[in-house]
């Protein structure tokens, strides 16, 4: 099934435990959205970092270890503060604002483990972009990893920046052999764009290969005077993530090997933690709890603007905070109808915004963000599903939380709301999808193509029976240019499925995920409505358009 939580980020849901593709477990998905003489690449990207149980090197008061990383610089996580917005920003007529980003690999110990990471102006997560819209972004990107960096070759490829539209501006949109090539060490590109349209919270990312599981993340908030959302004091991003303790590239091969990582083709890695802010706290628990927690003091009885960011690789992220029940208000930039739920479950690259009110006895409280063990394909020993971060307000600015109840969360009142149903998500001011005009249909699944080629005889993610590959020395649109087709799909080079409208449709999209995992999908450059999901195939269901999810 594809389990959908806005216009711009949508999640495929497990049906079963069985691994092999079933036709009649999975459940469809089908979006629609308006579009004209548009070309649409479709590549399923695995961002996964891949964490396979390896030796893990805790910190200690040597910083070296076998991996090479004790002659790196330190990862530094940003101080709490740098989790709130600007409360004044708003009020800036249109501008240019501009960025520096510096992009190397650091030592990084984000949970108390020593690890490798890429990061940019050597922080984790990276700077938080805060415009609003009709704001021109600037964003001058130098690439100073070294030529002796290994699998990635030094090429720092691309920043994407999720969600935003980039109309006329797609060359910017930061798809690595898609809309640009990458950029090569000791070089920089400059992003140059308009904020038009899109308004709320999403987040950058590097696009390729597994880049930004090592570290290449971070917010990207556009605000608006007529954002359509209820009123608050005071505005904080939560960026959580999934964390692997090995470097990216050398696991992301062992999961592609033809036996798999533990011996089962496609069984994806499980992780060894996770951050909140760039914070974990590996092996920490009640009796043990010497550990760094994020924390922020609030001030009492307001009303605050979470927003929550899964910036990770693999799994969902189930967030919450003891004794609050939370206000749902925007899901990736769409205002919805405000409604409560005690915790929300945030798939990779979506973005919720939740009001929570500091009303509760005056205190310390724990904020969770619990990793989606669902999607754990085998047994990590060791692996910490709960990272922890601290609310407080009416107290001392270094008050904690009572540690007996790390492990413990106690339980909300009778008659409290129940966790985030995405059915419950309707747009504010919405309305009926207007009726698709042109139609296409994927399959999505997993494969192993023994064909004894190298490439074909990994285990790979197929749409329509094609598996991405870049093209050498030039960017699919770029190569596609020139070369128009009439409407409908199209295979280039064996490995570049491209879908070309040559006039004004609302362009219908069915998506069958025949693999048993989740996967999220996302679309560059537009918004979409979900008008319809459900178990098996599509097969021409009636699908509901009354209110539809933008």
């Amino acid at each position: 099934m594809s389990k959908t939580d806005s216009g711009d980020n949508l999640a495929s849901e497990k049906s079963g435990p069985a691994k092999a593709a079933s036709t009649g477990t999975r459940r469809p998905l089908i979006i629609g959205a308006a579009v004209a003489t548009t070309v649409v690449v479709l590549a399923l990207a695995l961002g996964l970092g891949l964490g396979l149980g390896l030796k893990h090197h805790h910190s200690s008061s040597n910083s070296s270890s076998a991996d090479g990383t004790g002659s790196l610089a330190v990862v530094t996580s940003p101080d709490s503060s740098a989790a709130f917005l600007s409360a004044t920003l708003l009020n800036d007529p249109p501008t240019t604002r501009t960025y520096d980003f510096v992009v190397e690999e650091r030592t990084g110990f984000p949970d108390g483990v020593e690890k490798r990471m890429l990061v940019v102006n050597g922080q984790f997560p990276g700077p938080t972009i805060e415009v609003n819209t009709g704001d021109r972004v600037v964003v001058n990107v130098t690439n100073k990893m070294s030529n002796a960096t290994p699998t990635f070759d030094a090429i720092m490829r691309t920043i994407h920046w999720h969600g935003l539209f980039q109309r006329g501006t797609n060359f910017y949109d930061g798809t690595d052999a898609i809309t640009q090539c990458g950029i090569p060490p000791g070089q920089s590109m400059v992003y140059n764009f308009t904020l038009d349209g899109y308004v709320g919270s999403t987040w950058w990312h590097a696009h390729y290969m597994t880049q930004y599981t090592d570290g290449i993340v971070g917010a990207f908030v556009v605000h608006a005077k007529n954002e359509s959302v209820p009123s608050y004091d005071g505005d904080l991003v939560i960026q959580m993530s999934d964390l692997y303790h090995g470097w990216s590239p050398d696991l992301l091969a062992f999961y592609f090997t033809p036996g798999g990582i533990d011996g089962t083709p496609g069984n994806e890695p499980v992780p060894d933690g996770g951050t909140i802010n760039g914070i974990g706290q590996y092996g920490a628990s009640a009796s043990t709890p010497n550990a760094s927690f994020w924390n922020a003091t609030l001030e009492p009885n307001k009303t605050y603007r979470l927003r929550l960011v899964n910036t990770g690789s693999f799994v969902a992220m189930q967030f919450a905070v003891d004794n609050h029940t939370l206000t749902v208000i925007e899901a990736d930039g769409t205002a919805v109808t405000p409604f409560e739920v005690s915790s929300v479950s945030v798939a990779i690259a979506q973005r919720y915004s939740v009001l929570l009110r500091t009303n509760q006895t005056a205190g310390a409280y724990w904020v969770r963000a619990d990793l989606d063990q669902t999607a754990f394909t085998y047994n990590n020993p060791g692996a910490q599903t709960e990272v922890r971060g601290v609310i407080r307000y009416g107290v001392a600015n270094d008050t904690m939380p009572d540690f007996s109840l790390l492990d413990n969360p106690p339980a909300l009142p009778d008659g409290s709301p129940s966790e985030l149903d995405t059915s419950d998500l309707a747009p504010v001011g919405g309305g009926p999808a207007p009726d698709a005009t042109f139609q296409v249909y994927f399959t999505i699944s997993m494969q192993y193509a023994n064909t004894g080629s190298d490439y074909l005889s990994k285990f790979l993610a197929f749409i329509n029976s094609t598996s991405w590959q870049p093209l050498q020395g030039t960017a699919s649109l770029f190569s596609h240019l020139g070369n128009v087709t009439t409407d409908g799909s199209a295979t280039f080079a064996d490995s570049q499925l491209i879908t070309t409208v040559n006039e004004q449709h609302v362009f219908q999209m069915v998506i069958d995920n025949l693999d048993d995992g989740d996967h999220p999908f996302h679309l560059h450059g537009q918004k979409f409505w979900i008008v319809g999901q459900g178990d098996g195939r599509f097969q021409g269901q009636t699908i509901n358009n009354t209110l539809p999810m933008l």
